[in-house]
């Protein structure tokens, strides 16, 4: 994250000793944007005290803190990260929460996962390819040939599909939707983990887990691909 953005932030609102309206607006949109650790604010209290600091002495004291309490509020009650929900199988139903998730994507939505046989959502995917949405599966080859697998199904449908062609298992259980949110656990898309199974099913925005696992993604679509 870029500290001199900030700083540099802190020095322009600083000019008339106050927080507008539209500045504080201003800042806590780059601060849910950047999504600093609790390091990294820390790290930009200190900042912005040495901003107050460096101006005290040609301002009011009353408004050097008055500046400095807004500031440093927004930095440590702004969230970056406004999903953070869990489900838990069987007695939730993770299934319709990544059905509703499927009819919810407008852009894209990358999927890992050792494999889907629920025809739930196997559906909900189809829905969201013939609606445009730019799809991309990984999954487990072996697991591809099992009864009632669907991956080869999709794949036929025109869903883009690598698997990994190894004796060893890619058993990832993933999804990213519209590079925003991503849904991770346990949870296999399969009908015994949804009525079953002890399973967990995690769905968040927190942009350093979601860059993360579309790393690995990335990753994983150019390795299954040279095979």
């Amino acid at each position: 994250m870029d500290l001199e953005l900030f700083e540099q932030y802190f020095a322009a609102t600083f000019g008339d000793q106050r927080l507008s309206r539209g500045e504080r607006s201003a800042l806590k949109a780059l601060v849910e944007d950047l999504d600093p650790t609790p390091e990294q604010r820390l790290e930009l209290v200190g900042r912005a005290f040495a901003t107050a600091r460096g101006a005290a002495a040609r301002a009011r004291p009353g408004q050097v803190l008055t500046w400095l309490e807004a500031v440093v509020r927004l930095l440590l009650t702004t969230a970056g990260s406004k999903v953070a929900d869990a489900v838990f199988a069987p007695h939730q139903d993770c299934a319709l929460r990544l059905r509703k998730l499927f009819d919810a994507a407008s852009r894209s939505v990358d999927v890992c996962v050792f494999t889907i046989t629920d025809d739930r959502i196997t559906r909900a995917i189809l829905r969201a390819h013939q609606r445009g949405v730019a799809l991309r599966i990984v999954s487990d080859d072996l697991k591809a040939f099992d009864l009632g697998s669907d991956v080869h199904r999709l794949a036929q449908a025109g869903v883009p599909l690598r698997v990994d062609r190894s004796e060893d298992h890619m058993h990832h259980k993933f999804a990213l939707f519209d590079q925003r949110l991503l849904v991770t656990g346990s949870y296999n898309w399969t009908r015994s983990a949804a009525e079953r199974n002890r399973e967990n099913l995690a769905v968040t925005d927190d942009r350093r887990l979601v860059a993360a696992f579309r790393e690995e993604f990335e990753r994983l679509w150019r390795d299954f691909g040279r095979r």
